[in-house]
C-alpha cells in the first residue's frame, strides 16, 4: 500500500516540477511525429544566405559550439522551428535566458541569449512560427552582438547541427534517426 503512496507522490511532485508533463499525450503525439525538413529559420526575416556555419567551432573552456549563432537586431522576434511542447522558460550561466521546446521526432530545440521571452510557459504546446522570445545577449553572451543561439538535440541529449536542418538540403541528406 506504501508503494502505491508513493507513486502517486511521485507522479505528483514531477507534475509540479515539469509542468510539460501534463501534456504527455501531446509530448507522445509530437515525438511520434516525423519532423518536417528543412526547419524555418527561427529569428524573423532572417534569410538563408545571412546564416554562418558555426557548428564545432572553439568557445571557451575548450568547449566546441553545439549550435549556430543568427545575428539580427536586438529585440527581433525568435519564432518556434518546429511545433511542439515548451519544456523550458528559465535561464543558465551559458545560455543566458533561454526557452527549450520538444518538437517532433523527440528533438529538443534551444534558444538562448533571449533578451526576453514571448508570451510562453511551460506546458504550452507552441506551432511553428509562435513568438517564444526576443534576440539579445543575455548569459555568457553578454558585450556580444545581439544573436540567437540556436540548437538542436536528440532525446539522448546528443547535439545536431542545426545549420544542416536549415538548408534546403536537409531534405535529402535527412536528420539522425527518431529516439527509441
Amino acid at each position: 500500500m506504501w508503494y502505491l503512496a508513493g507513486l502517486v507522490l511521485l507522479v505528483v511532485v514531477l507534475t509540479i516540477s515539469f509542468p510539460a508533463l501534463r501534456r504527455l499525450r501531446a509530448i507522445v503525439r509530437i515525438v511520434r511525429t516525423p519532423p518536417v525538413l528543412p526547419y524555418p529559420i527561427p529569428v524573423e526575416g532572417v534569410q538563408q544566405r545571412q546564416l554562418i556555419h558555426s557548428w564545432g567551432a572553439v568557445r571557451s573552456g575548450n568547449r566546441r559550439h553545439q549550435g549556430i549563432d543568427i545575428f539580427a537586431p536586438c529585440g527581433t522576434p525568435v519564432l518556434s522551428a518546429t511545433q511542439g511542447v515548451v519544456f523550458t522558460v528559465g535561464t543558465n550561466s551559458l545560455g543566458g535566458q533561454i526557452v527549450r521546446v520538444l518538437g517532433p521526432g523527440g528533438y529538443w530545440h534551444y534558444y538562448a541569449h533571449l533578451s526576453r521571452y514571448g508570451d510562453v510557459q511551460e506546458g504550452q504546446l507552441v506551432a511553428a512560427g509562435t513568438v517564444l522570445g526576443y534576440v539579445g545577449d543575455t548569459g555568457n553572451a553578454k558585450g556580444t552582438p545581439c544573436h540567437l543561439h540556436y540548437g538542436v538535440y536528440t532525446w539522448g541529449n546528443q547535439a545536431v547541427d542545426p545549420y544542416s536542418l536549415l538548408s534546403d538540403s536537409a531534405h535529402q541528406r535527412g536528420v539522425p534517426p527518431p529516439p527509441r
